[in-house]
């Protein structure tokens, strides 16, 4: 069998979905008929997302926070979570944080961080986060 030939007829009859949607039996697909209810994605398939998505964040921070290259690599790892997790455009309103870090005053980067709505949605990985921003004044 012509795998490509295969390739294109499901490429027709499934459509592409970049989001998720409900099926017409009501399952969450996405993709060129993914059945992510039944089916779900392989362990290589989450690592090939992260991957493409840590890249979509470090980018952010090269275009945005040039200098933060210049920070101690346990403090670069905190943010590039941060931006992970949040979004540039939201974390580009923790200016007082973001002021701290490019100052190099990480301990009071993580106070910024820790005393945000943020901190009390994610909890235990906020405390993570200043923890390692604390590191970098070691």
């Amino acid at each position: 069998m012509e795998v490509e030939k295969l390739r294109n007829d499901l490429k027709l009859d499934e459509g592409i979905e970049l989001y998720p949607y409900k099926d017409t039996v009501g399952k969450i697909t996405i993709g060129i008929g993914r059945n992510l209810t039944d089916r779900g994605i392989t362990s290589g398939e989450a690592m090939f997302m992260l991957n493409n998505d840590i890249a979509i964040a470090v980018s952010m921070l090269e275009v945005n926070v040039p200098w933060w290259k210049d920070m101690p690599e346990e403090c670069q790892r905190a943010l590039a979570n941060m931006c992970f997790n949040m979004g540039w455009p939201t974390l580009s309103k923790f200016v007082n944080m973001l002021a701290s870090l490019e100052e190099g005053q990480y301990r009071e980067a993580a106070t910024h961080a820790l005393n945000s709505r943020w901190a009390m949605q994610v909890g235990a990985r906020a405390t993570r986060i200043a923890e390692l921003y604390k590191k970098g004044s070691i």
